[in-house]
């Protein structure tokens, strides 16, 4: 976030002006009153605390610029629609303004479309770990995250993993100035293994070493699974003369593969 912090959206945040309470007071009045000098002074006023709310989300994968942008709508939407008569602080009214603005941008963003509900839950979880690294200083479990806001952990876990941004295996996670390293060069292929290989290489030679008839039992026995029975029927033999014949062809491709 350190990057950003002195410019964003063309906007010098070192700049950035402060409102005191009473000019603060006084420019709301004068927007209820229809002033749009008003307006656009107490907006800029309170563009640190659309910051402040933006810091909350660094970790996302969006840029922050964006993020800026769409944190003002909601401040904006907070102006135009505050009531000085409630006796409420701006501030107090327009944080659950500015981020809601920014939760709806991020959730309707995501390259995958997950339910509302395990979004909400991803992202209680997420405020109540922020609070507690901050009261204790260290990362809380899952189970304390699931005692503090009242989510199952198997829930949590869930939603978090549901969140979770899609990354491209060709991504690069390593380059030493020389070949780069990619997420799939990293992923074990299990089916295609060089061991699988030289197994099937291992037993097409062995299947060469028998007749066409005990070939066809051993695929219809092993390679597609119909019972002896069936493979008798199929073949126009009887059950036992597929259990003779599957044994000697079974014998014969053993000596080929030990």
């Amino acid at each position: 976030m350190s990057g950003y912090k002195v410019e964003i959206c063309g906007v010098n945040t070192a700049t950035l002006p402060l409102l005191s309470a009473n000019e603060k007071q006084e420019l709301l009045q004068r927007i209820q009153s229809g002033d749009k000098a008003a307006r656009d002074q107490f907006i800029r006023g309170n563009l640190r605390l659309v910051l402040s709310i933006v810091q909350r989300f660094s970790q996302s994968n969006e840029h922050m610029d964006d993020l800026f942008q769409i944190g003002c709508v909601g401040m904006i939407k907070a102006v135009d629609n505050f009531d000085c008569s409630q006796g409420v602080q701006f501030s107090t009214y327009a944080v659950p303004m500015i981020l809601g603005e920014i939760k709806r941008f991020l959730r309707d963003s995501s390259p995958i479309r997950v339910s509302r509900s395990l979004k909400d839950t991803a992202y209680k979880a997420l405020y109540a770990k922020e609070h507690y690294i901050k009261a204790h200083q260290k990362e809380p479990t899952i189970n304390e995250i699931s005692e503090e806001i009242g989510i199952s952990p198997e829930m949590i876990v869930l939603a978090m993993d549901a969140i979770a941004s899609p990354v491209s295996l060709y991504e690069p996670v390593f380059s030493d100035g020389g070949d780069t390293l990619y997420i799939i060069d990293q992923v074990r292929d299990k089916k295609n293994k060089e061991d699988t290989w030289v197994e099937h290489l291992a037993l097409s030679d062995a299947l060469r070493h028998i007749t066409p008839r005990e070939r066809q039992i051993i695929r219809l026995r092993f390679f597609i699974g119909k019972t002896q029975t069936e493979t008798a029927q199929e073949i126009g033999i009887s059950q036992a003369q597929v259990s003779r014949l599957e044994k000697c062809a079974l014998s014969t491709m053993k000596k080929y593969l030990s």
